[in-house]
């Protein structure tokens, strides 16, 4: 990879992990590097079981099949999910990885601007970009349900 990684002890966009990444992905204007990026960190994405596929778990407002589920331990949410399309599934891993381990009030309290700030939303198409924040949406509405 050719996006630059930078270290960070405050955080600007909700998490270190997600500061993380919206730095990598600004870190070029290049958009088929931001592209693959994306396509990487959707490889890294564990497979969600089958039995997680039900409409509960589904993101509403998308044109691909997404999933997304949470776990609360020890007051912290860890996530899982599918997608069924390559570029969506990396949006969802860069968010799951952005948002893993965080409170539930944290999660409430991110701000959807960083999607702007990774820079996506000038090469993404109109649905992957309302698809991206309908993911957000759910795992801020699931997070606000375990306060």
């Amino acid at each position: 990879m050719t996006i630059k990684d930078e270290s960070f002890s405050k955080s600007t966009f909700g998490s270190i992990a997600l500061d993380k990444i919206v730095n990598k992905l600004r870190s070029t204007s290049i958009p088929s590097k931001r592209y693959e990026y994306l396509l990487w960190i959707a490889k890294k994405l564990p497979s969600l079981p089958s039995e997680l596929h039900k409409e509960a778990n589904k993101v509403q407002g998308c044109i691909s099949e997404v999933y997304v589920f949470p776990e609360l331990l020890n007051g912290r949410l860890f996530w899982k999910g599918y997608s069924d399309a390559l570029i969506t599934k990396g949006m969802l891993s860069l968010l799951i990885e952005g948002l893993n381990n965080l409170t539930p009030q944290e999660i409430v309290n991110i701000d959807p601007i960083f999607i702007q700030e990774t820079g996506l939303n000038n090469t993404l198409t109109p649905s992957r970009a309302n698809g991206f924040l309908n993911i957000l949406l759910k795992m801020k509405k699931e997070a606000q349900e375990f306060l």
